[in-house]
């Protein structure tokens, strides 16, 4: 009674202690399933846990999408599928953030194959597709098209085949070893499903080819291949890849992988039906596992060691079993790593968590802050725009001013000219000298239309203007030709047809040179107007020896001094308004000559402007 107690106590206890595995005690020792999942260090996950939780602190997103993926590789590499599909998509959704399309690439592909080992078919297919579909290189296009084709065909593993050698073949030429020794696993998977075994051997072993380096998936397969020749009854061949893989984990202490290569011993005696050889396997996986802390493997090999003895009717052998665990229980959990780095890692999975919401909130407030910058500078951009807009407005409606104000200085010069000119037909017709009027208003006429041509133009070509001066000077000679001859002489180096000067800037000045220095003249004076091309620049000459400039202010009535004073006025503002206007550089300049001589001269200088079209 009292050894039933203690048996329920400890089962008791050791259900209370793992929560999530139950004890079968009815299951027969053979058919007990052994993990073969190799096993990585919790340590490590913790390492990597504490890394991601730093860059999360940091806000680093390349850190933390590339710890997100690491952790997941730890997690599938423990054989925990699902919280390496959850980091998977942690990573991905940083990547994505990131707009790195690579490790967008990787990461889908990577997430497709543990959701593959999950039976999560149609999502692993889906990604495949999308890892296909981003791949820039067309080998790893082909690669995942094959991986989504080989899962539509689950149904036929002949068709799967096909698909799984197309891959290996471009996974050599990519030198991806890893992935070859994966698609070697899976030809030995659709091997075995079409009964081939031997194939499946060969196939394991061209995995363990390309396995080098990766000591936990060596252990896998080589496991993988006794399964195969346990189930056809190849016993010693099963065995003697167990014992090889045992011996290699005492050399190199790995103590972890020494308990679970004797737990499969003992699986493999049990079906070889040699239970003592079993039992010895179980009872030295068991009592390792006491001695270094593995309260999760004592527990597997004392459930298997108690299913047997129970079955065998052997109570006294279990409950020295349970004895022997009971006593070492304080030392075991005090010892038992793995159940600290679990601890560990969920203080630090606490703390991810934490961070992530604190980094979520952050992102939402960064979000928010930039939505109010880029609406705050868009605004200030349209603001900008509608300053530019008035500006330019402005500046449109200043120049409409110029050119208006240009227009109505060059018009304002017409009227004067015209009274003169009707003036001298009167005395022509006052004097009965009518074929000199008729003429006069011949030559009159054609020189108004082609003023009125151009009235409107800012700059006309040289000989344009020239002509309409001869006309003007002939005209005036007409009415005063016993007062003064002209001369207009033009540069040779000077294209008078492609060449453009302001209009009706020189004739006001021949007018002034002829009525008010010329016109005073006992004798008959000269008018020069000369056009030169000096130092790029074109310069209009208007030379006469009149009375000059001081004589004639004395001769003038008070209206001739105002109309004088506003003609040079005229002229001036009509320059400045040119050069604001064209960005030219227009010069005007009047003085009157040195003693020995007398006249006036006034230069015009403008820069050398062709003609366009």
């Amino acid at each position: 009674m009292k050894h039933n107690l203690l048996i329920v106590f400890v089962l008791l206890f050791l259900a209370f202690l793992f929560p999530h595995e139950i004890i079968a005690q009815s299951a027969p020792i053979e058919k007990i399933e052994k993990k073969n999942s190799s096993r990585i260090s919790k340590a490590k996950i913790s390492i990597a846990a504490e890394e991601l939780s730093k860059s999360l602190d940091e806000n680093n997103e390349s850190n933390i999408a590339s710890n997100y993926e690491k952790l997941a590789s730890e997690f599938l590499g423990k054989g925990d599928n699902a919280k390496a599909e959850e980091y998977f998509k942690k990573a991905l959704a940083s990547y994505t953030k990131l707009k790195l399309t690579d490790d967008k690439t990787r990461v889908v592909r990577s997430l497709a194959k543990v959701q593959e080992s999950q039976r999560d078919y149609k999502s692993a297919i889906s990604n495949y597709e999308v890892a296909g579909s981003m791949a820039e290189d067309k080998s790893l296009e082909k690669i995942n098209a094959n991986d989504a084709n080989r899962l539509r065909s689950s149904a036929s593993p002949v068709a799967q085949e096909s698909y799984v050698n197309s891959n290996i073949e471009l996974l050599k030429k990519e030198k991806k070893s890893e992935e070859v020794s994966d698609a070697y696993v899976k030809k030995a998977e659709n091997s075995l499903q079409q009964k081939k075994k031997e194939v499946a051997i060969e196939s394991y072993n061209q995995a363990l080819a390309y396995a080098k380096g990766k000591p936990a998936t060596i252990i896998k397969i080589n496991n993988e291949i006794a399964k195969v020749y346990a189930s056809d009854n190849q016993f010693d061949k099963a065995i003697g890849i167990s014992e090889k893989l045992l011996a290699d984990a005492k050399t190199k202490q790995d103590f972890t992988t020494q308990i679970k290569q004797l737990q499969s011993l003992s699986g493999l005696y049990f079906q070889k039906e040699e239970p003592n050889k079993a039992i010895e396997a179980l009872k030295e996986a068991f009592a390792l596992a006491l001695q270094k802390g593995n309260s999760a493997e004592a527990k597997t090999s004392l459930t298997a060691l108690t299913q047997y003895y129970n079955k065998k009717g052997n109570n006294k052998e279990s409950l020295v079993l349970y004895d022997q665990f009971v006593k070492n229980f304080d030392q075991l959990i005090h010892s038992d790593t793995t159940l600290i780095d679990a601890k560990t890692f969920q203080v630090s999975e606490d703390k991810i968590r934490q961070l992530e919401k604190e980094k979520s909130l952050k992102d939402e407030l960064i979000s928010r802050k930039n939505t109010f910058n880029y609406f705050l500078l868009g605004s200030i951009g349209l603001l900008l725009l509608l300053f530019l807009w008035i500006v330019k407005a402005l500046y449109s409606i200043k120049i409409k001013n110029k050119e208006i104000a240009l227009q109505s200085l060059r018009r304002e010069m017409n009227p004067h000219f015209i009274f003169n000119s009707l003036n001298s037909v009167n005395q022509f017709i006052a004097q009965n000298r009518e074929l000199e009027a008729n003429k006069y208003l011949t030559s009159y006429s054609n020189l108004m239309r082609n003023a009125m041509e151009n009235s409107n133009k800012d700059f006309i070509t040289l000989d344009n203007e020239l002509e309409q001066l001869r006309k003007y000077l002939e005209l005036e000679h007409l009415r005063f030709q016993d007062k003064f001859d002209f001369k207009i002489s033009v540069d040779p180096e000077l294209d008078a047809e492609r060449t453009m000067v302001p209009n009706m800037v020189i004739q006001p000045h021949l007018e002034n040179a002829i009525w008010h220095g010329l016109r005073y003249l006992d004798t008959k004076g000269l008018l020069l107007l000369k056009v030169e091309l000096i130092s790029g620049k074109v310069v209009i000459r208007i030379e006469d020896n009149g009375i000059g400039l001081a004589k004639s202010q004395e001769l003038k009535t008070a209206n001739q001094k105002v109309h004088e004073s506003r003609g040079m006025s005229n002229t001036k503002e009509r320059i400045s308004l040119l050069n604001e206007l064209y960005k030219q550089h227009i010069s005007f300049r009047i003085f009157e000559k040195t003693l020995l001589e007398r006249g006036t001269i006034v230069e015009i200088s403008c820069p050398l402007i062709d003609k366009i079209g």
